[in-house]
C-alpha cells in the first residue's frame, strides 16, 4: 500500500531572521525553527513546508511578501536550480561577515576554549571565475525545472552537459554559462556537446548505465595552461579519437588532453588511469616563484590566488626559524611543505595518498628544494613515537586534515612530541573546534584567521595558531 502523502502546512508571512548552516537561511514559526533555502535575512515569505520534524521544519518559497534590502541580484541564470553558488543573492560583505560569525560560533560552542579576537574573514580577490578545476556531467535527458513543467508547454528533454541537481544522482542541469571558471572552460563544454550531438554520440544514463559520454574535467592554471579530460563509458576508439582530434584542433590552447574509459556504475575515476592523448602529461601552477606540477589526478587548491593568501597566513603563523624542523601533516601534494621549506632546516610531510606524495617529491625536485622528506600512508600508522625519533622532534606542526578532522592517536603523538607551535588549517570549523579542545590542556589559541576560498557558498577555511603553554 502506498504511503499517504503528508499534509504539510503553508506558512504565510514568515520573516527570515538569520543565515544558517549549509547555505540556508531561517526564521521562527511558533517557536519552531524553519529553514528556507535561497532566502536572506529580512525577507518575508510564504513558505510551503516539505519536511516537518519535532524540532524544525524545512520548506520552499511560494511567494515573496517583502524582499530584504540586503538582497543582491544573482548574476547567474542557473541560480536557484544549480546546486552551487547559493549565496549569490547575498552581498559579498555579508557573506564574509557570516563566515566570520560561523567560525566564532563553532569554536565557542563546540570547542569551549578561550579564544583571542577572531580576525575578519579574508576576502577572495575574485568572486567570479576563481576556480581552476570543474567537472561536468553528461546525461541523456536534461533536468526540467519545476517552472518548465508547470508551464504546460511541451518541452524536449534534450541531452545535458552540466552539473548534478543536489540530492539527485541521475538528474543533470544543462549549463549554458558557468561563472566559476575562466574560458575556455565554457567553450570546451559547449563545443563537446555540440560535436557529440551532431555526430550521433550517445549520452550517459545513470539508471540504465548506457551511453558513451560521461564526464568532462577542465583544469586551468595561472600560467595559462589548460588540461581537458574526457570520460567515456566505453572504449569506442573511433569516436574517442574523432572527438579528441576535434577538440585539439578547435582549442589549440589545450596543453594537456586526456581521456578515461569508465565502465563502472559510479562516476569516480580515481582508480582508473587517464590516457594522455596529446600534449604534456601535466600543467604547471606558479606561486611566489615556485612551480607546482599538476597532473590529471593531482590535488591542488581550486582557488589558486586565494590558496596563496591561505598559505601565507599558515606560514606567518608558523613563525619558522632557520633551525626549525617542520612537520606538514596531511601534506597532499606538498604545496605548504615546499612553500615553507626555505624558512626552516627540514620539512617532513605525511599524506595518505601515494600519488600525492609522488607529486610532492616531484615538486621539491622541480624547485631545487633539498630539505623535504615525504612519506605515504595512514597518518595513524605512520606518525608514531618511533617516526618522531627517526625524523627529529618537530618545532612546528602544520595540520591540514580532511573534513573529518584529526584522529585521536595523531593528536596524542603530537602532544608527546610537544612542538612549540601548531598551525591548524581546516575546511570544517566544527571538527577543528573539537580537536582544539583536545589540544587545549597543553596549547592555547593565540590567533584565528578565517579565509574565504569559495565565494557565494557557505564554505569557509579557518587557520588557527596555537602556542605551547
Amino acid at each position: 500500500m502506498a504511503r499517504k502523502k503528508a499534509n504539510y502546512p503553508l506558512l504565510e508571512g514568515l520573516e527570515i531572521t538569520t543565515l544558517a548552516a549549509e547555505g540556508k537561511a531561517m526564521g521562527r514559526w511558533n517557536d519552531q525553527v524553519v529553514f528556507v533555502p535561497m532566502t536572506v535575512p529580512g525577507d518575508v515569505v510564504d513558505v510551503q513546508i516539505r519536511v516537518k520534524r519535532r524540532r524544525f521544519m524545512e520548506g520552499y518559497v511560494v511567494r515573496y511578501v517583502r524582499k530584504s534590502p540586503l538582497r543582491a541580484e544573482p548574476f547567474c541564470e542557473h541560480f536557484g536550480v544549480c546546486g552551487g553558488c547559493k549565496w549569490q543573492n547575498l552581498p559579498y560583505e555579508e557573506q564574509l561577515r557570516f563566515k566570520t560569525e560561523q567560525v566564532r560560533e563553532q569554536l565557542t560552542r563546540i570547542g569551549k576554549i578561550e579564544l583571542p579576537e577572531i580576525a575578519p574573514c579574508l576576502a577572495s580577490a575574485r568572486t567570479q571565475y576563481y576556480r581552476n578545476k570543474l567537472e561536468f556531467t553528461f546525461a541523456d535527458r536534461r533536468f526540467l525545472t519545476y517552472e518548465e513543467i508547470a508551464s504546460g508547454v511541451e518541452l524536449d528533454a534534450a541531452p545535458a552537459a552540466g552539473f548534478h541537481i543536489p540530492g539527485m544522482f541521475d538528474k543533470v542541469l544543462d549549463i549554458r554559462k558557468c561563472w566559476l571558471q575562466n574560458e575556455p572552460s565554457n567553450a570546451i563544454r559547449l563545443e563537446t556537446k555540440r560535436f557529440c550531438l551532431e555526430h550521433g554520440y550517445t549520452f550517459h544514463n545513470a539508471r540504465t548505465h548506457e551511453g558513451l559520454m560521461r564526464n568532462l574535467i577542465v583544469r586551468t592554471a595561472s600560467t595559462g595552461e589548460v588540461m581537458a579530460i574526457v570520460v567515456f563509458g566505453a572504449d569506442d576508439r573511433a569516436r574517442i579519437e574523432a572527438l579528441l582530434d576535434h577538440l585539439a584542433e578547435r582549442f589549440p590552447e589545450i596543453t594537456s588532453l586526456f581521456y578515461v574509459v569508465n565502465e563502472k556504475w559510479n562516476d569516480s575515476t580515481g582508480d582508473l588511469d587517464p590516457v594522455l592523448y596529446r600534449g604534456k602529461d601535466h600543467i604547471v601552477e606558479r606561486m611566489e616563484g615556485l612551480q607546482f606540477k599538476v597532473g590529471p589526478k593531482s590535488f591542488y587548491q581550486t582557488n589558486s590566488e586565494q590558496a596563496y593568501e591561505l598559505y601565507k597566513v599558515a606560514r606567518d603563523f608558523a613563525a619558522l626559524e632557520p633551525d626549525d624542523v617542520l612537520y606538514d601533516l596531511y601534506t597532499g601534494t606538498g604545496t605548504i611543505a615546499n612553500f615553507c621549506a626555505a624558512r626552516c632546516r627540514r620539512v617532513v610531510g605525511i599524506e595518505y595518498v601515494p600519488e600525492a606524495i609522488a607529486d610532492a617529491k616531484i615538486n621539491s625536485a622541480l624547485n631545487g628544494i633539498a630539505n623535504t622528506a615525504f612519506y605515504a600512508g595512514d597518518m595513524k600508522k605512520v606518525l608514531d613515537d618511533g617516526f618522531v625519533a627517526a625524523n627529529g622532534r618537530p618545532d612546528v606542526v602544520i595540520l591540514d586534515p580532511p573534513r573529518a578532522g584529526v584522529d585521536q592517536p595523531v593528536i596524542d603523538v603530537i602532544l608527546r612530541a610537544a612542538p612549540q607551535r601548531i598551525v591548524y588549517v581546516s575546511c570544517n570549523p566544527a571538527t577543528q573546534a573539537r580537536d582544539l579542545a583536545l589540544l587545549d590542556g597543553a596549547y592555547r589559541v593565540v590567533a584565528v584567521q578565517p579565509v574565504d576560498m569559495f565565494p557565494h557558498t557557505h564554505h569557509v577555511e579557518n587557520v588557527v595558531k596555537l602556542e605551547r603553554r
